[in-house]
């Protein structure tokens, strides 16, 4: 429920019907507003109607929210949010862009795609330690050996790192050597995994599964949210469809779709969007012009030899050119980068 105080509410009067709310076993939420103050109570509604607050003589309207996803949604939250990842800052007026390989690697080639990625403009990297492949027999990552070359080429670049966490056990490992977590589209729905990112204070970067509809999606990042983490960010990667031309489709319809629905700042995945770096660069600048905050796009510092996506990484003077050309759509839209 959403609870709207009257203009001449002090903070002590919400303070005591937070306390009320808190009593029933809800959840009260305080979100003051530069004109009036405003309340939210999540649980079951027929607790709170126990409380008769609409009788309330500082208490002005009561309404129910609608949204299935209570925190994530606009009703409770209308402006919107700004994730704070390292030194780089995802919504509010910005393009983010976190550029890397899929999978670390090694030491050198994490070091030269990081400082290729920096060069051309990035505001973090990415790359990934723990790698979920359809495959047993494909490359499944370093481990912690990976997550120590992360970690190593971001103290040396000045680049925050976010990276792919795929088990709940792995929560904790993780949080010590990167800036931020990255759940996986394989992942969206491990519910049990999400909850354990929701008992962490670290962004987390929840990429939208490739059956999911954009409500799926939406209710996932509810799950961290409601364990305590606000810092959500989520990531439009493509879902499957009947096209075989791309390795997905990539939903643009779903950010300014996303944007009406919800307050967190949306990351576009063209390279798991379209799996053909010649489409990157055009499908990153329509993810631009569509509303996106940034991108997550794979680079590697020698393509050819990737041992994961080669195929939709871009090699370093590709970035930097798409870079240079997103920088002129960003300005001409009043985009910062």
């Amino acid at each position: 429920m959403i609870i709207v105080l009257k203009p001449h509410a002090t903070k002590e009067h919400a303070e005591e019907l937070m306390k009320r709310i808190e009593s029933l076993g809800l959840r009260p939420l305080y979100m003051p507003g530069q004109e009036r103050v405003v309340l939210g109570a999540l649980g079951d509604e027929r607790a709170l109607e126990s409380l008769h607050l609409d009788s309330d003589p500082l208490v002005e309207s009561v309404k129910p929210i609608l949204a299935p996803y209570k925190l994530v949604g606009r009703e409770i939250h209308p402006h919107d949010s700004i994730v704070e990842l390292g030194s780089a800052r995802v919504g509010g007026g910005r393009f983010t862009v976190i550029a890397g390989p899929c999978a670390v690697e090694s030491l050198d080639q994490m070091t030269r795609t990081a400082k290729a990625v920096k060069a051309g403009g990035a505001h973090g990297l990415r790359g990934g330690a723990y790698k979920p492949r359809t495959s047993p027999y494909s490359f499944q990552g370093l481990g912690k050996d990976g997550l120590a070359i992360l970690r190593d080429v971001s103290r040396e670049t000045g680049l925050p790192v976010v990276t792919e966490v795929m088990d709940p056990s792995d929560v904790d490992l993780v949080h010590d050597y990167a800036d931020g977590f990255q759940a996986g589209a394989r992942n969206m729905q491990n519910f049990r995994l999400l909850q354990a990112l929701g008992r962490s204070n670290k962004p987390v970067i929840l990429k939208r599964g490739p059956a999911a509809r954009v409500d799926d999606l939406l209710l996932a990042a509810e799950y961290i949210l409601a364990e305590g983490n606000q810092n959500v960010i989520l990531c439009e990667r493509g879902i499957t469809t009947f096209e075989t031309s791309t390795r997905n489709t990539l939903d643009l319809n779903a950010i300014p779709l996303i944007k009406q629905r919800s307050h967190l700042p949306i990351l576009v995945d063209p390279s798991h969007g379209t799996g053909l770096r010649e489409l990157v660069p055009p499908m990153a600048k329509a993810a631009l012009a569509c509303g996106a905050d940034g991108l997550l796009v794979e680079v590697h510092c020698d393509p050819t030899q990737a041992l994961s996506d080669g195929r939709q990484s871009l090699f370093p003077d590709q970035f930097a050119a798409m870079m240079r050309e997103l920088r002129g759509i960003a300005a001409a839209i009043g985009k910062v980068m």
